[in-house]
This record gives structure tokens, sequence and C-alpha cells, in this order.
């Protein structure tokens, strides 16, 4: 029996962690959105429940000394418990957690507290690696917040787990945000 948890964010990104694990698998119930918090001054990408929805990521397993470590990680987030809902799950699963900003955290603000391209950039480039360009595109379909301004930072990355991308996945990137009306602006760099 072992833990496990459901990445639909940076974790899909294996470039990112060493869960050498990691496969595939439907989260059913959720979709993710970018939430702005208490916490800090840029957007976090959580997940909500939406019974109409299912989003794709990983599943790894971690062992009980990685969960300080993947805590920390994922700080501003609340474990849920989302065994049920995760196909296929791990038959030897004890948890299959999700981490999920808590509403008392979220900022109400609309709109107010920007994401990171870089921070987009590294979660894109995880599903395009995993699951091609169409899981990839339907990430960006799966996920509200669209409308929050987005940094780019790309010159000198803000995030802390940015990666190096290929200018065909920078343009997928750039594509994708196009579509949806999001264009990128300019970071004022120092700022967090």
């Amino acid at each position: 029996m072992a833990d496990f948890f459901f990445g639909y964010g940076s974790l899909v990104n294996t470039a990112t962690h060493s869960y050498s694990a990691a496969e595939p698998a439907v989260l059913r119930g959720w979709r993710r959105c970018w939430h702005g918090t208490a916490v800090r001054d840029v957007a976090f990408l959580s997940v909500i429940p939406d019974p109409d929805c299912q989003i794709e990521g990983l599943v790894a397993r971690v062992d009980r000394a990685e969960w300080a470590a993947l805590d920390q990680r994922e700080a501003a987030y609340d474990r849920q418990d989302v065994r049920d809902q995760v196909a296929p799950a791990p038959k030897e699963a004890v948890s299959l957690i999700a981490f999920a900003v808590p509403e008392r955290l979220w900022q109400r603000a609309p709109a107010a507290q920007p994401i990171y391209l870089s921070y987009i950039d590294v979660v894109v480039q995880g599903y395009l690696r995993i699951f091609g360009s169409e899981g990839a595109a339907r990430f960006f379909a799966t996920t509200d917040g669209w409308d929050r301004p987005i940094l780019d930072d790309r010159a000198a990355p803000l995030y802390p787990r940015h990666q190096v991308l290929s200018p065909k996945e920078r343009q997928f990137v750039d594509d994708q945000l196009a579509q949806l009306g999001a264009a990128p602006a300019q970071a004022s760099f120092g700022s967090t």
C-alpha cells in the first residue's frame, strides 16, 4: 500500500521533480483555475470541483519521507483525496492526493493577481511532452482564469521551477494564449 499524488500543473512537467514512476491519468469532477490568494502577489494554478469536467494529469507514488518536501513545494494548497475520481488509479493507493488552494485563501479581487508566463510555459511543456499538442490544448480549454493579466517574464523567469522551452513549445503557448485573447505584458522585473 502506498500514497500517490495527482499532478495537474507543474507536476505534469517531470523535469520539475524526481518522482520517476509518474503515469498519465484522468481526474473526473474537477477543472483547473488560476487563483489569486492572500499568500502572494501572483496567481496559483489550482483545481475546483466541476461535475461536468475532467482533466488530464500525472499520478506518481510518494514515499513517506518525500511528503515533507512535496508539502513545502505545494505550501499554499490543501490536500484533497481524489482516489475515487482518478482513472486509472493505482490499486495499491491508500491515498491519492490532488493539491487545491483552499477557499479561505482565495483573493476576491477579480483578475488582480497576474500569472507568470514562465509558469504557464512549465505546465504546457509538461502537457506537450506527455499528452501531445491535443492534450496541451485541452489544458487551456479546461482551465479558467485566462482573463488575468499574464506577465511575460521569459527574459528573466520569476517562476522558481522555470524550464527552457524549444521554439516550437514557445510558439504553441503563444498561439494558445492568442486564441484565448490573453496577451502577455512585459514584466517589470524585481516584482513578485
